[in-house]
């Protein structure tokens, strides 16, 4: 098959603000050094730049500093500074609030922001500097010129449901680039086969948390725009890691949602009929009363920490962002750190192609610069937080306290950790006391499409479009695996994981027996379940032609 071929000095794999971060500082450098100039592209699989951002999202502004100090005289998105903080401590009907907010959850001087607006004011930025930004296509394999990353090829657009080219096929676009950043997010496709390849997690393993959020239109003045209110405790058990947040806009809107750990032992638990719980707390029933429920999203998190972060630097190739784990779960943030690890990596990678020389050993500045400046130093003194709850609220609470007090110092060796997915456990392993209906949630919850929604309902509110004749992008390598054993030891917890309502199991016809059934068109892209799946079969890949969520405001 003859492919097209479009050659750059350096290609951004994603349109996510660690992206487009490095894309803007590429084109800042550009004009401070001056000489040839380098044809630097941004590739983002949704069909325009934002569509597929989701956060909470409360931004540090340190690397929108960093990036464009002249950012309010730019127009940048950031509406809504945080005014006040409130924590509290749920239990299933009363709430107890925290005396003081503990440091790393004051918000003083962030801003609540909409990071589906914010990435596409970022975009703006990128293309108004000379930056091609491509939309609507995906990154699908890594090109190689030995073990040295020399590009990216493109999905082919044009393909049925059984593989066959249609009437208006179009190959995919090799883009090859004396280096290529990967900012594909969170278990990028990419970043993931790169990470297997070359050995690149050699530390503690990554591990996630799936964070689920709708967007509601409350009666105007019920709270201060700019209210940030987080939560511990119900409706999770405290073996459960995760907790709420409410965020409040102005014109009476409020982003709500609940963070959940992708590491969570009960195999008929269900994160989406936990937020759904969570809803029905008086402290955020009451606030919800009498609103509308108008977006809905759910994004996998990055949540292992300092220790977890892989190699970041290979030969013609760096990592950034959530690709690579910069997030800190003590703060609840990432973005800020997206931003910085984009800077450092627009760096590395503009010296090495002034240099002529894109190797590992000189591309290494990246780490370098890590290590160096304020990344290293926010997720330093928090690297064992969220391992500690992996005992429990109570030690995950004593070690996170202690850690701030000591400045990291305590504990000052890796606490063990493994992938959430190993966590979980079996139905007889979880029940010991008797066989548990699999097909029925530990925490079910009554929907009246209200205050409380269904799956379906949730993901038509998700703006999720996909072309229905196109092969499914969610492989699963043994799908008799999922009638047979998983069923039995375990329930078929992809049914339950996912927020989207992706996976089902429905009667095989013969009356005997189930089969699963994947709904590919309400893919959500939280990765959850190529994350979860207890035996890691499940493998996401990007849809065709910019499908998915369309996050917007949110």
């Amino acid at each position: 098959m003859e492919r097209e071929t479009l050659e750059v000095d350096v290609l951004v794999v994603g349109g996510g603000p660690a992206g487009l971060s490095a894309a803007i500082r590429l084109a800042a450098l550009q004009r401070q050094e001056g000489g040839e100039p380098l044809a630097v592209a941004v590739l983002e699989k949704s069909r325009q730049s934002g569509s597929h951002m989701l956060s909470g999202a409360v931004l540090d502004p340190s690397g929108l500093d960093a990036l464009l100090p002249d950012w309010k005289e730019r127009g940048a998105p950031l509406e809504t500074p945080v005014r006040q903080d409130r924590i509290y401590y749920l239990t299933a009907k009363s709430r107890f609030r925290a005396p003081i907010t503990p440091p790393p959850l004051r918000n003083h001087g962030n801003y609540v922001i909409s990071l589906n607006r914010f990435v596409r004011w970022l975009a703006e930025q990128a293309e108004a500097e000379g930056v091609d930004v491509f939309t609507g296509f995906a990154g699908t394999e890594v090109l190689y010129d030995g073990d040295r990353v020399v590009g990216v090829r493109t999905g082919d657009r044009g393909v049925d449901k059984a593989g066959r080219p249609k009437g208006a096929f179009e190959p995919g676009v090799d883009i090859r680039a004396a280096v290529t950043i990967f900012a594909d997010g969170v278990r990028g496709n990419l970043t993931k086969t790169l990470i297997r390849r070359h050995g690149l997690d050699a530390g503690a393993p990554q591990t996630y948390a799936l964070g689920i959020k709708e967007l509601w239109q409350i009666p105007p003045g019920r709270e201060e725009p700019g209210t940030v209110v987080h939560t511990l405790g119900y409706p999770l058990r405290p073996e459960e890691f995760g907790g709420g947040f409410i965020y409040v806009l102005p014109e009476g809107r409020v982003a709500i949602g609940l963070v959940v750990g992708l590491d969570y032992r009960d195999p008929r638990f269900d994160p989406h009929v936990a937020f759904q719980r969570f809803k029905q707390h008086p402290l955020v029933a009451g606030l919800l009363a009498g609103g509308e429920m108008t977006r809905y999203g759910a994004k996998a998190l990055p949540e292992g920490g300092w220790y977890a972060i892989p190699r970041c630097h290979l030969d013609g190739a760096l990592i950034v962002g959530d690709a690579a784990g910069f997030l800190n779960s003590m703060r609840l943030k990432g973005i800020h750190l997206a931003m910085h690890s984009g800077i450092h990596a627009a760096d590395a990678a503009f010296a090495a192609v002034r240099a002529g020389d894109v190797s590992a050993a000189q591309l290494v500045r990246y780490r370098e610069l890590i290590n160096r400046g304020g990344i290293r130093r926010e997720l330093y003194p928090v690297r064992n937080v969220h391992q500690a709850f992996g005992a429990g609220l109570a030690a995950g609470t004593a070690v996170a306290g202690l850690a701030w007090l000591t400045g990291g110092r305590w504990p000052a060796r890796p606490l063990a950790s493994e992938p959430g997915h190993e966590r979980l456990a079996s139905l007889s392993g979880y029940y010991p006391g008797g066989p548990a209906d699999p097909d029925t949630p530990s925490n079910a919850v009554k929907v009246d499409r209200a205050l409380t929604f269904d799956k379906l309902t949730n993901v038509h509110y998700s703006g999720t479009r996909h072309d229905e004749d196109q092969p499914v992008h969610l492989l699963v390598q043994d799908t008799d695996v999922c009638r047979t054993r998983c069923r039995e030891e375990y329930g078929n917890p992809c049914v339950r994981f996912c927020p989207a309502n992706v996976y089902e199991m429905v009667d095989d016809g013969t009356g005997e027996g189930r089969r699963l059934q994947i709904n590919a068109s309400n893919c959500v892209h939280c990765k959850t379940c190529d994350i979860m799946d207890p035996y890691q079969i499940i493998d996401w890949v990007p849809p065709e032609g910019g499908g998915g969520p369309e996050y917007e405001g949110m």
